[in-house]
């Protein structure tokens, strides 16, 4: 029986998916990293300290480490995120009917924790976790399992008590990699990929959550 809800939070709680374009594109030109937005899809879902290691390897530029590049990124964003973002359709309304219902409630995201605390202060949700995870606590970020695994034991959860939310396909994949049940609800410019066919359920927002899906 499902008794754990484990979120995403970069483009299934807040519309940051765009705004990370933006923040990666503005900082990769300002080093001359030769990346554009078609090839982000390479890394989508992972953490930025990958990205920027992944641009490392592929794109080799001079001066500052890819560590650096990564933290001016996160700058970068976070700040975007604040004076652009916003909460997506339903989140607060599904949060607030899994809280009522007595779930456990866990934020496991591929994104630093700094930004994670920053962000889930600044638009007023931190206090519906009970557990909040990054990628930064575990070895390897999605589609590795590890982020999702983590953030369930902390839960005193099993895997196969767990419900996932995800946007992305490699955070679709780590949920299945963890045993767990896995609700995709995909940006609408990605809404017919068929890898998401591997999902339990398919949404087309947060708004069309119910608490049946559990």
């Amino acid at each position: 029986m499902i008794n754990t809800v484990l979120f995403d939070m970069d483009g299934l709680l807040f519309d940051t998916e765009p705004l990370w374009g933006i923040s990666m594109l503005r900082i990769a030109q300002r080093h001359g990293i030769p990346v554009t937005q078609e090839r982000f899809k390479d890394t989508r879902g992972f953490h930025i300290y990958e990205v920027t290691a992944y641009w490392a390897v592929k794109y080799p530029w001079q001066g500052k480490t890819s560590e650096e590049v990564a933290e001016e990124i996160l700058d970068d964003i976070i700040a975007l995120t604040i004076a652009q973002g916003r909460v997506m359709d339903g989140v607060v309304q599904a949060l607030e009917l899994l809280k009522t219902n007595g779930y456990k409630i866990g934020l496991a995201s591929s994104s630093p924790i700094r930004m994670i605390n920053a962000l889930v202060e600044h638009f007023s949700i931190k206090h519906y976790f009970d557990c909040i995870t990054s990628a930064d606590e575990v070895e390897l970020g999605k589609p590795h399992p590890a982020v999702f695994l983590h953030c369930a034991n902390q839960l005193g959860a099993l895997p196969l008590q767990c419900l996932v939310l995800e946007d992305s396909i490699n955070g679709v994949i780590a949920g299945k990699a963890a045993r767990m049940k896995v609700v995709a609800v995909p940006e609408p410019a990605h809404y017919n990929d068929p890898r998401f066919a591997i999902a339990d359920a398919k949404l087309r927002s947060m708004a069309e959550f119910e608490l049946g899906m559990v």
